[in-house]
């Protein structure tokens, strides 16, 4: 899908040509002001995202995934600011954006967000097209009869059958997997670079995931956007993903293409995640869990963030932040088990071919 990577630096970045990546996230810190104290969810991260890839990003509640696809829009919460680093995106910094007026030409019009619930997503007391045409209309260009048929057309482009009746019905007249193909729908009115999906499916039955997985995945063929993923189902992540970031405590500790996270994963934490799994346990065996909390993210996090719940953990991760080590030009990850003199730790044999196993269910 993509050339030859470069080179990568001891942050974890891939070096690309430019014409291929989209947007450039470097050293991005995120703090917000809670009761009088502060809390940096989102400590350090860098990252690239390609033209035309699919990247998701994976881990717990509280692990900075969301804080992090709203700060590429601007939808951070009031007491939310970022503190350090840049976003850069079509040659501007958005991390220097601080007033809505300057993101009007970003967010929904080239990077557009699909939420999680569709039914909190969409007004109640307007129609469906009018929410669809409402975003078309920012191309001044058109007139209102024409976005009515480009509103249509996108309709019936993400499989809303009798789209021209349809169009005049209220989002309570559709079910939870109609309603989130008219999110999306609204999403692409702009045709947009990226595609942000926040949990896309997590409201919806296994069998409408699936069609919504299917239908993301076709209209990126035909829209040309790059997708971001944010999900804690690892059945979605094997059925959508080119690559994966996996995050934890505000840092994304291993990058690697989808084939690699699931057939080689390297950090601790990615195979805690793993075992986890439902489609792992048996009648003969325990559904597995991590022990232990996430660290408070309200005080400085002094060594491997991972270490208090990590069985593998040295005496060097409690003490010192371990750099990025890299497996290969596309995997690498945030864990002293790859420094030389570590010693040599295994992953656990009931994670082999759990990429195909996940795969299949999808």
């Amino acid at each position: 899908m993509h050339q030859t990577r470069r080179n990568i630096d001891r942050k974890g970045v891939i070096e690309l040509e430019p014409s291929q990546t989209v947007l450039t996230v470097r050293d991005l810190e995120i703090t917000f002001e809670v009761r009088d104290q502060c809390l940096k969810a989102i400590r350090s991260i860098s990252l690239d995202l390609y033209d035309g890839e699919t990247l998701a990003i994976v881990g717990e509640s509280g692990s900075g995934k969301s804080v992090l696809i709203k700060s590429l829009t601007g939808m951070l919460e009031e007491n939310g600011k970022i503190t350090k680093g840049e976003i850069r995106f079509e040659g501007q910094d958005l991390a220097k954006y601080t007033r809505h007026k300057q993101w009007y030409g970003i967010r929904g019009a080239k990077i557009a967000t699909v939420f999680q619930d569709p039914m909190t997503a969409l007004n109640p007391v307007r129609t469906i097209g009018s929410q669809i045409m409402e975003v078309i209309l920012k191309d001044k260009s058109l007139t209102k009869r024409e976005a009515k048929i480009q509103a249509i057309n996108l309709m019936e482009q993400v499989g809303i059958k009798e789209a021209t009746v349809r169009f005049s019905e209220f989002p309570h007249q559709f079910s939870g997997g109609m309603r989130q193909r008219i999110v999306i729908a609204i999403a692409l009115a702009c045709r947009p670079k990226v595609l942000l999906c926040d949990e896309p499916t997590t409201a919806l039955d296994v069998t409408i995931q699936s069609q919504i997985l299917q239908l993301i995945k076709e209209l990126q063929a035909d829209y040309h956007f790059t997708t971001i993923y944010i999900t804690h189902d690892l059945g979605v992540v094997a059925h959508v993903a080119d690559r994966v970031a996996i995050m934890y405590a505000g840092q994304i500790i291993e990058y690697g293409t989808v084939e690699e996270i699931f057939y080689e994963p390297a950090h601790p934490y990615t195979w805690a995640l793993l075992l986890s799994l439902p489609q792992l346990a048996d009648s003969y065996s325990e559904l597995s869990a991590i022990g232990g909390t996430p660290p408070s993210l309200y005080h400085e996090v002094v060594g491997d963030a991972f270490a208090p719940r990590n069985q593998y953990a040295m005496a060097i991760d409690f003490e010192k932040e371990p750099p990025f080590f890299s497996l290969s030009p596309t995997h690498y990850a945030k864990t002293w088990l790859l420094d030389p003199r570590a010693p040599k730790v295994q992953m656990p044999t009931r994670l082999k071919n759990l990429h195909q196993t996940l795969k299949g269910l999808y």
